[in-house]
């Protein structure tokens, strides 16, 4: 009888433990499932953030710094203009760098009228020399925007540079609560020896709404042709 009792009294004790051991693996589980879905749309939003941070720190940065250039590309800049940007890289598939260097003119912050008289900025194209100098071969003054040209109300558009294997990219940033970013992408021809418009990319999207979609337009070489870089007008109505 005795025997039986405990037998009783341990069985009644393991089963309770085993339904308290599971409630808090199920409590457990519970809560991890929570604290990782909040953490994901935390994390989310971080990256939104994030994203739209480094945007705007892309954005300005360039603005802040008046670039000291050496003496080998100082003499490609006109007088009463400044160099707002600069990027090295390969241009042309050979064994020298080449460079890419923007050029505004001095205050066109206050002389810029984007529709009566855009202040133009100048994008020139430096090939690398076996003594390493530059060599001036191609520039288009319509293919960076001007100061107050297509940024809207956040300002000066022009983002940067890009550079990789035989193409460079300009690219473009702007608007209010409707934001367009575009990029221009031109691709270097052996045969030729020019650059040619590659892709022109336009994507815009709503600052604030998540519930409107991103719209995407990118045209090729079979929607304008074969535009040699120095003929390419950014300015031109589509």
């Amino acid at each position: 009888m005795k025997l039986t009792l405990v037998f009783i009294v341990l069985t009644i004790t393991i089963f309770s433990c085993d339904n308290k051991n599971e409630k808090s693996e199920t409590e457990s589980l519970n809560t991890s499932e929570t604290n990782l879905k909040d953490s994901d749309t935390t994390n989310f939003e971080i990256t939104e953030n994030k994203v739209d941070n480094e945007l705007r720190i892309k954005h300005e940065a360039y603005k802040s710094d008046i670039l000291n250039l050496p003496i080998s590309l100082n003499q490609f800049i006109p007088s009463g203009y400044t160099a707002i940007d600069t990027l090295s890289g390969d241009l042309n598939s050979d064994d020298y760098n080449d460079m890419l260097l923007v050029y505004k003119k001095n205050g066109e912050d206050s002389t810029s009228n984007s529709i009566e008289n855009p202040e133009k900025r100048t994008l020139i194209i430096l090939i690398g020399q076996p003594d390493k100098t530059y060599k001036l071969v191609a520039q288009n003054r319509n293919v960076v925007y001007c100061v107050d040209c297509f940024g809207g109300t956040m300002g000066d558009s022009f983002m940067g540079l890009v550079i990789k294997n035989g193409y460079f990219s300009i690219e473009h940033y702007g608007g209010s609560i409707w934001r367009t970013a575009r990029t221009i992408t031109f691709k270097y021809s052996k045969i030729e020896q020019n650059w040619f418009l590659h892709k022109d990319g336009i994507e815009s999207f709503h600052a604030t709404d998540e519930n409107e979609k991103k719209t995407t337009e990118i045209k090729t070489k079979k929607d304008f042709g074969i535009v040699p870089f120095e003929k390419f007008d950014i300015y031109k109505e589509n």
